[in-house]
């Protein structure tokens, strides 16, 4: 297992190692640290890992199967509505996209406002999935009806309302979220007289990236038509930047007290989803968690694993991947911001450990009509070509409108193309590439273009890498899935 998770990081590696050492050709400060962390982030992923398939997929697919036995429609889409609202809530990648959208709009948008309006976005559209499931409905109907009508939206959203809105839709899968959430789907697909676990299984991490993108620009129209531009601030809205207040004075025993508070961080993000399994489990169902201990062994081995992996992101990548990126701006030229987008967005998504979860997942609903190793490469790939894109906007200065407009045109087109096989895992392996790995990198990386551009604006410029990061693995995949329908096709043709 950990040299499973050590060969999925090593890209990130070697994409690092390049750029440090044959493009910056520096050996980088505190590179022992570094190493540490690296090693930490190898260990996280293990644990994390082993954790899913001790605790998370048995209990969400236990559960979803009580669910179906008893045939209630109503208890499903309440389990369905706590554990999106539970999962989202705490979010710490959307904690830290809203914290930073109330800073940069001067308290303009509501951090907290904005953290209940996707968590109960995600909760609501949960539950309709699971109607969906239920009711054996193709979820091709759903995304094409459903991305009109964002793309409409994003229309007449003002400007700095936009990327944030797809940024939030991107950041509400986690690495914890996806795993349990597309456990539900499958098991209560396989549970289902008549449904597929591909077919019918995935969609709901799709439906959960793609509404809160709709209700996030309606706040956006609401806030900057009706809403008073100092009243926020007057209020004390507006939070002062970090980079306003004088950095505190290291004092012994820091590190161990922000390691135990890191640690508590963890444990009170995934309390919320502990919390609705045991409520539904042992006062709704009124049964025993099968294998309790094992279970309960494999819960601590995803908060611990967890913990591990942004611990050793903080003391390894970040650091070093920040300086890059603030170097790569400050030379003459944009071609090695554009390598260095393209390798990383490459490298950042083969290490998510959500992807490598549902690839797996995926290759076993499949039943060999799918390889996992491929549809991480393709997954990949989309990222890095996405992030590409999203910088040169960013670089250029074009509006994210058009960009976003014409990127989901182009997936309402393949969406009607593709076998419909493929489509809910398309769109699901759109949302699980922005997780714990991806998102602050990305982020950074936007936040820093913007800033160091001149005539640029952070707020309008700075998010919306992370919705180019979400829409173009879907068009890879499904591309990838129409080519191989076609060529299985002319061999047919030819053979008969």
């Amino acid at each position: 297992m950990v040299w499973h998770a050590f060969r999925n990081l090593l890209p990130i590696i070697l994409v690092v190692g390049f750029f440090q050492f044959v493009v910056m050709r520096e050996v980088p400060e505190g590179w022992l640290t570094m190493t540490l962390g690296l090693g930490v982030v190898v260990l996280g992923v293990a644990l994390f890992l082993q954790g899913l398939e001790l605790g998370i997929f048995p209990v969400g697919k236990n559960l979803s199967n009580e669910f179906a036995r008893r045939g209630s429609l109503i208890l499903l889409m309440a389990f369905g509505f706590c554990l999106g609202f539970a999962a989202v809530i705490a979010e710490p990648a959307l904690i830290a996209v809203a914290g930073q959208a109330e800073v940069i709009s001067e308290g303009r948008v509501n951090g907290l406002v904005l953290r209940a309006l996707v968590a109960t976005s995600v909760g609501a559209v949960t539950a309709l999935g699971i109607v969906r499931i239920v009711l054996g409905h193709s979820l091709h109907w759903y995304m094409i009806v459903g991305y009109v009508l964002v793309v409409a939206v994003t229309f007449f959203a003002p400007e700095e309302i936009v990327g944030l809105a797809y940024d939030s839709g991107g950041v509400t899968t986690n690495i914890v979220t996806v795993p349990l959430i597309a456990a539900l789907g499958i098991g209560l697909a396989t549970s289902i007289r008549g449904r597929n676990a591909l077919i019918h299984g995935f969609g709901l991490v799709a439906l959960a990236v793609m509404v809160p993108m709709i209700s996030v620009q309606l706040y956006g129209i609401a806030v900057y038509t009706f809403g008073d531009p100092g009243a926020a601030a007057a209020t004390g809205g507006a939070v002062i930047a970090p980079e306003d207040s004088a950095p505190a004075e290291p004092e012994a025993g820091s590190l161990l007290r922000g390691m135990g508070a890191d640690l508590l961080g963890m444990v009170r993000d995934v309390l919320p989803i502990i919390v609705v399994v045991l409520v539904f489990q042992y006062l709704v169902i009124r049964k025993r968690i099968a294998h309790l201990h094992r279970a309960m062994v494999g819960f601590v081995l995803v908060i611990v694993g967890l913990y591990a992996f942004v611990l050793g992101l903080k003391l390894g990548l970040f650091p070093i991947g920040q300086s890059m990126a603030a170097q790569l701006i400050a030379r003459d030229g944009v071609a090695l911001v554009y390598l260095f987008a393209f390798a990383i967005g490459f490298a950042t998504t083969m290490a998510e450990p959500a992807l490598i979860a549902i690839g797996e997942q995926a290759e076993d609903a499949a039943r060999g009509r799918l390889r996992g190793s491929v549809i991480r490469m393709l997954v990949a790939l989309g990222v890095a070509i996405g992030i590409t894109i999203g910088v040169h906007r960013i670089i250029s200065g074009d509006s994210i409108h058009y960009y976003i407009m014409g990127g989901y045109a182009v997936v309402i087109l393949l969406t009607w193309l593709a076998p419909r096989f493929i489509v809910p895992l398309a769109f699901d392996l759109g949302g699980v590439t922005t997780s714990e790995v991806t998102v602050p990198l990305v982020t950074a990386l936007g936040i820093g273009l913007a800033s160091a551009i001149e005539g640029r604006n952070v707020l309008v410029d700075g998010f919306g890498l992370i919705a180019f990061a979400s829409i173009f693995p879907i068009i890879t995949v499904m591309l990838y899935a129409i080519v191989a329908d076609l060529v299985v096709r002319a061999r047919g043709v030819q053979e008969s």
